[in-house]
């Protein structure tokens, strides 16, 4: 479930992007119906961003790697060991290179 709060996140630095009183673009609202990290960082605008942060900072690459194998399905995964969770959970909140450190920094 902790891919969850990533996806929201992103959600977040989207709805940034449409300011009070204007009405949301459409083809951003459709197009951000997806469970897609990667996807989402696009439709945030982040993209440049996050290349940024992988070419600065190798420890966040790694856990925004981390994070991108994440899978909306894994919530019905049984079969995820517990260490992989806990791989995902670090990578999403180290707070000096997790990936929701970076996020909140753009929402």
């Amino acid at each position: 479930m902790a891919g969850y709060a990533v996806e929201c996140a992103l959600k977040a630095c989207i709805a940034k992007r449409t300011k009070r009183h204007d009405f949301p673009d459409k083809k951003i609202a459709n197009d951000s119906f997806t469970h897609d990290l990667t996807r989402l960082v696009g439709i945030a605008g982040l993209k440049s961003e996050l290349n940024a942060a992988h070419a600065s900072d190798k420890a966040f690459e790694r856990c925004w790697n981390v994070v991108c194998n994440w899978s909306v399905e894994d919530r019905y995964n049984l079969g995820i060991s517990s260490e992989d969770a806990l791989e995902l959970y670090g990578a999403i909140t180290r707070r000096r290179n997790g990936v929701m450190t970076w996020l909140r920094n753009h929402w």
